[in-house]
């Protein structure tokens, strides 16, 4: 595998008292299924897992995650972790537009691009954070390298494919509706993008004008061709590791959790989930010794009496058992934790 490209930059956001620049180095390599690019921020630290990023349809590692990773309360986590931001490829900013006939990666063969990665960096484990079809990619490199993936955030996650119904409103919708605007209705709910907020109008603008607006095109094809991940509570195919899911209060689908559901909890709400992460992660056995964060006592209080630290990370407890409504299971009760933002 031959490193493409490394680029060393300063990220630009607004500094706290005290807090120096991140420097992060960009590479690109090659793998079976074409090249991909993914960006390292830190240095990895002895025995802890890097945290690995894998975005939604419509945005890149910046604009799906930067709100999250900028956030006062995460800096304590991310001091604490190297972290690997994957953009799926041609997704990167300035890629250019893919040829006229390009075959683009199935969600399955972009988790197969993740093993190189891994390899290029020499980094052992991880602790992935996807969100909408990132979470699929990862949860689809999780079933088929566990032993590499230590815990799992999974933002949105739908592991079903899409049924004859769903294909049939997919098709009509594509008739009256833009690209950008379809994807616009993955990423956030019909109440968010009836209000029009601020967010709402950065995030058409960033879709509608983009200039990879193609390339975005294939990825959400690929996401609608995606096959179902099949779990089954309990039976062979589930995964093993701890996992947190995360779903928006504006999500259609909330008591499900497993939806393509909109809304952008990492965007809207980088408080709930920050807070909500650092206990995932002290179930883990990480950060035992992490302050609280700014949000209500009370709320944490009840939060840490159920997420105790055993100090075994296979038989670590979280938040909350695994939903009896949902469909994702990640192995022994209490090895999923659930999280509405």
């Amino acid at each position: 595998m031959a490193e493409l490209r490394e680029v060393q930059i300063t990220e630009e956001k607004p500094l706290l008292p005290g807090q120096t620049p991140e420097v992060a180095k960009t590479h690109s390599v090659e793998t079976p299924y074409g090249s991909v690019s993914f960006t390292v921020y830190g240095t990895p630290k002895p025995k802890r897992p890097a945290i690995l990023t894998y975005h939604d349809v419509g945005l890149n590692y910046k604009s799906c995650f930067q709100p999250l990773f900028q956030f006062a309360d995460m800096q304590e986590i991310i001091q604490n972790f190297v972290r690997v931001h994957v953009d799926a490829p041609g997704m990167e900013e300035g890629a250019p537009v893919f040829p006229l006939g390009y075959q683009y990666p199935s969600l399955d063969q972009l988790a197969d691009m993740i093993p190189c990665i891994l390899q290029y960096l020499n980094f052992s484990t991880i602790i992935g954070i996807g969100v909408g079809a990132g979470a699929y990619v990862l949860s689809r490199y999780a079933l088929t390298h566990p032993d590499t993936v230590e815990g799992l955030v999974l933002i949105n996650i739908d592991p079903n494919a899409k049924g004859w119904m769903d294909w049939a409103a997919h098709k009509l919708t594509g008739l009256t509706s833009s690209i950008s605007e379809m994807i616009l209705g993955h990423l956030f709910s019909q109440e968010e993008l009836s209000g029009n907020s601020e967010l709402i109008q950065k995030y058409r603008n960033i879709i509608a004008h983009a200039p990879n607006l193609d390339n975005i095109e294939l990825y959400w094809n690929s996401y609608n061709n995606r096959r179902d991940l099949n779990f089954v509570r309990g039976g062979d195919t589930t995964l093993k590791c701890p996992v947190m899911l995360v779903v928006g209060d504006q999500a259609p689908h909330e008591d499900a959790v497993m939806a393509d559901s909109g809304g952008q909890p990492q965007l809207t709400q980088p408080g709930k989930l920050t807070e909500a992460f650092k206990y995932f992660l002290q179930g883990m056995g990480y950060m035992a010794s992490s302050c609280m964060t700014r949000l209500s006592r009370s709320r944490t209080a009840s939060l840490t009496s159920a997420a105790s630290i055993d100090g075994n990370r296979s038989r670590s407890r979280t938040l909350s058992q695994s939903s009896e409504s949902g469909t994702l299971s990640s192995g022994p009760p209490g090895h999923t934790m659930e999280v509405s933002c």
